[in-house]
């Protein structure tokens, strides 16, 4: 594979080949996150093994727009996360997570066509639920300390929020005390996710990213014959 002008990706001629033919583009950088590449391939597997869906009147580009924003945010985490060492990951936790990507295809033999289709192997795709992992240990232990639920924050989620909705829908609200742990839950899970917005706007701050999605790929130079 040859990288053409820093963020095409061509197939390379074979021997023998006339400078009339023209090379081929097989893929091509889309992001990149302080000169770590993200490539259109790397989008497509995404979209192509489930894992993100069009919601109701999304385009294909706002899909691609929607992922790749995902991973331009996952490969920040990523790369802050590698400084640390949290030790080896159970594998269990890899293989329980590709089993749950296995199950979104009818049998095996679909699985991995779709995965020689999207030009990944299962070792391939190990590797990146691997540091997906690493990603929620880090979560685990240096943001979820951060969280703080109160009691007076659980009973002011009743009264402002759960209590309305139930009017809306004219059902009955339970008492407080049978709400506590789910709403201490949906609060704890709130502000974790707003933890993880934090964390990730000051790498952003931090890093050099440069996004190519909406440009035009540029034209492959024309083949020249070796001799």
């Amino acid at each position: 594979m040859l990288l053409l002008t820093g963020w095409c990706q061509a197939a390379e001629p074979a021997s023998g080949t006339t400078a009339a033919e023209p090379m081929i583009l097989v893929d091509r950088i889309v992001a990149a996150i302080d000169e770590d590449p993200i490539f259109l391939s790397d989008v497509e597997r995404i979209i192509g093994l489930g894992l993100a869906e069009p919601a109701a009147g999304e385009t294909g580009d706002q899909l691609r727009r929607r992922v790749l924003d995902g991973l331009v945010d996952q490969r920040l985490r990523f790369h802050e996360v590698e400084r640390y060492d949290f030790g080896p990951l159970p594998l269990e936790q890899v293989e329980s997570r590709l089993e749950e990507i296995r199950a979104r295809f009818p049998d095996r033999q679909a699985f991995a066509a779709r995965l020689a289709e999207l030009s990944l192997t299962e070792a391939g795709l190990r590797y990146l639920l691997t540091r997906q992992l690493r990603v929620l240990i880090y979560v685990e232990e240096r943001l979820k300390p951060r969280v703080f639920v109160d009691p007076e924050d659980v009973r002011d989620y009743y009264d402002r929020v759960l209590r309305p909705r139930a009017a809306l829908e004219g059902v009955e609200l339970p008492p407080l005390q049978d709400k506590r742990q789910e709403i201490r839950q949906i609060l704890r899970d709130l502000r974790l996710n707003e933890q993880i917005e934090i964390w990730t706007e000051e790498l952003r701050l931090e890093a050099e990213i440069v996004d190519h999605l909406d440009r035009p790929p540029r034209a492959l130079p024309p083949v020249a014959r070796r001799f």
